[in-house]
């Protein structure tokens, strides 16, 4: 049986257990570029190194039935896309994009870009909100493969929860204009609560902040460049059993997970007043904060490594792809 080529930029920890489940289902090599900052330690399925160019030439080679790659690099996907035609083996585009980047640099990828929203054999979407912006650009054959961090690690107690405060929200991630840390630490100080922040930390820390707080924020912002694909660390708190804060412009509130008032709130972007009430609702009503935590950990649990490794494999099964054929 040939492997099915997976390219990708971004492969970190929380991944690896998805990779790991489709290789268990179809048998995958892993084509990383980016450098090793991006990537995590070596999954159980086979991975290699590769520069953007090379990677045409190992989509051409024939040694695999079907490639996978996401969107990301100038010169990998259409390199994938090329090679995978040439070899005459389905192609996969593995889509995370809800709106086209608008800088300038960006605005000749927009027609190459929608091609192979059109041309790839199958799409596999990151949740419904990616589904349905590349099905508004011609995309066929749709495949929604759940985002999934590694369940067994986040729902585990935390070894040493971080609260300095009885109420305490927490932001994880960088301090980057798009991640909107600025608009939680007003949104707090209006509040009058305790805002808590993790960034640049290993796992265990973030576990440990988030199994000390009463609720995470995402703040996140529209930029020229960038709309939150998702959101992982949204996955990370559910499981630990914190409800979640999350503007419209976050994929994982947008794609299906973060539901208002049923696991969390959703608010405006850029709106320090609208998330300062939503922390103060929450602070106000434990027992409703109860409840909302308890949904939480029920409705990510159907986020998991092998529902993800279900949809990739979906689309595979539909271009003719799957391991038996």
């Amino acid at each position: 049986m040939r492997p099915v080529l997976l390219v990708t930029s971004h492969a970190p920890p929380d991944r690896l257990p998805s990779f790991a489940a489709l290789d268990e289902r179809e048998g995958v090599e892993l084509a990383l570029f980016g450098g090793r900052l991006r990537h995590g330690a070596v999954t159980s399925a086979p991975a290699a190194t590769v520069r953007q160019r090379k990677v045409f030439a190992l989509a051409a080679s024939g040694r695999y039935r079907a490639v996978i790659c996401g969107t990301g690099g100038r010169v990998a996907l259409p390199a994938a896309y090329a090679g995978a035609r040439r070899a005459r083996v389905p192609f996969v585009l593995w889509a995370s994009l809800w709106a086209h980047p608008r800088s300038l640099a960006h605005a000749t990828s927009y027609l190459p870009t929608r091609h192979l929203y059109a041309h790839a054999d199958a799409v596999v979407a990151y949740g419904l909100h990616v589904a349905a912006y590349v099905r508004r650009h011609g995309a066929r054959r749709i495949h929604v493969a759940p985002q999934a961090v590694d369940p067994d690690f986040w729902s585990r107690p935390a070894e040493a929860p971080r609260r300095h405060a009885g109420f305490q929200a927490v932001f994880v991630g960088r301090d980057d204009h798009e991640k909107g840390l600025d608009v939680a630490r007003e949104a707090a100080r209006i509040a009058g609560v305790e805002l808590a922040v993790v960034s640049g930390q290993p796992p265990a820390e973030v576990r440990n902040g988030l199994a000390g707080s009463d609720v995470l924020v995402i703040p996140s912002r529209r930029t020229a460049t960038f709309r939150e694909p998702w959101g992982l660390v949204a996955n990370e708190a559910m499981h630990q059993g914190v409800p979640v804060v999350a503007t419209t412009e976050v994929g994982a509130a947008a794609g299906g997970l973060v539901r208002h008032e049923r696991n969390g709130l959703v608010v405006p972007p850029e709106d320090p007043r609208a998330l300062a009430e939503a922390l103060t609702r929450l602070r106000d009503d434990a027992g409703w904060r109860a409840q909302l935590a308890a949904n939480a950990r029920r409705d990510v649990a159907a986020f998991t490594p092998a529902a993800w490794a279900a949809g990739v494999s979906a689309a595979l099964a539909d271009v003719g792809a799957s391991p038996g054929r």
